[in-house]
């Protein structure tokens, strides 16, 4: 059994006035008027963090990093160690969402100390959970996958659901990764039934872009964009600026898989500027590989098509996007022997294009 959803990063006034639903926009303005009134350290620490949470979620990189900073600070004027943890969580998942992996894995493995040596049980939770998340992002699935199931059995025993959605999530999207649909839109349901009736709706919003990537995978392309609109009117509704642009990154990756290839091109176009708005490059280089994969479909010239790959591998090789760089070696053989095949044909004669297989959700 499990609770409604509660979101842990909201403390002392702030928790008492805020929820897991509460608008970004809602929480900025709520926490920045308690960080002007805090009255000691450990007030200010705690605003700080819901500050730069909302701002992260925002996407403002430039004050989410400000503001988990501060609280760190204020943490430690206050002697806090739990305070500390919190804000090390912050850093981390804004560091991962912002491409650097290496420096999320140091400010996480921090946090996990920290947590452990205050006794805070969700801080150590959560930050563990920042751990499997950055190793599964990378594609480190044997270092992660049973970190992420312990995780979800702490979540069952102690009723936490958006502990469990965030958990069966990650599990479900290395199923999927790894060939297993069947597993991971068994996952993804469940953790969509579970957000939904623990009025999760940001886990929710994210569960039904998961179920709409598998359903595309195997061929249903309306009911994926059906529920990836339902997701995206969540991400409106809650001011997910991040969320929102890997859910135009999937309507993209839907419409390619479908051959539908110029509203694939747009989309993704969108997304690709949404990242770059919010200076994220994760999604920015997996945003330009579905727009590059789009242009070719479309006729662009293949020399500028193998030069824009070069460019997208580069960048996620820097990031360690290891699954993203596997996408980025099949294309390259795929468009270059869809290329071959065509300038070998006899003038005039029809070439039937090479069907692309399904990208294992890049």
């Amino acid at each position: 059994m499990y609770g409604k959803a509660f979101a842990p990063e909201y403390q002392g006034q702030i928790g008492s006035s805020l929820g897991v639903n509460s608008s970004y926009e809602e929480v900025l303005a709520t926490a920045s008027r308690a960080h002007r009134e805090a009255g000691d350290a450990l007030e200010r620490a705690r605003a700080a963090l819901a500050v730069g949470e909302a701002n992260r979620r925002l996407g403002r990189v430039a004050q989410a990093g400000a503001a988990w900073r501060e609280s760190y600070r204020s943490g430690r004027e206050a002697g806090d160690a739990g305070a500390m943890a919190w804000a090390l969580w912050s850093g981390g998942t804004l560091a991962r969402q912002c491409g650097s992996l290496a420096l999320a894995r140091r400010l996480l493995t921090h946090a996990v100390a920290l947590a452990d040596a205050a006794g805070d049980r969700l801080a150590h939770g959560y930050s563990l959970a920042g751990l499997a998340e950055t190793g599964r992002i990378q594609g480190d699935y044997a270092a992660v996958a049973d970190l992420h199931e312990r995780l979800l059995a702490q979540g069952r025993a102690h009723g936490e659901a958006r502990h469990m959605v965030w958990a069966m999530s990650g599990i479900a999207q290395m199923h999927r990764n790894t060939g297993d649909l069947a597993k991971a839109l068994e996952l993804f349901e469940e953790s969509a039934r579970i957000a939904d009736g623990a009025d999760d709706a940001r886990g929710h919003a994210w569960s039904l872009r998961g179920i709409a990537d598998v359903l595309s995978a195997q061929g249903e392309t309306d009911r994926a964009l059906e529920l990836l609109s339902d997701a995206e009117a969540i991400c409106r509704t809650m001011d997910l600026a991040s969320a929102l642009a890997y859910n135009h990154k999937m309507r993209g990756n839907v419409l390619y898989r479908a051959g539908r290839y110029e509203p694939a091109r747009d989309i993704y176009a969108v997304a690709l500027r949404e990242f770059t708005e919010m200076r994220e490059p994760r999604g920015a280089a997996l945003a330009r590989l579905g727009l590059t994969k789009s242009r070719s479909r479309l006729g662009r010239d293949h020399a500028e098509t193998l030069s824009e790959l070069t460019d997208v591998e580069r960048e996620l090789d820097r990031i360690g996007l290891r699954h993203a760089k596997e996408a980025v070696i099949a294309f390259r053989a795929e468009t270059t022997e869809r290329w071959a095949a065509e300038t070998s044909a006899p003038h005039g004669d029809a070439t039937t294009p090479l069907t692309p297989a399904a990208p294992a959700g890049w």
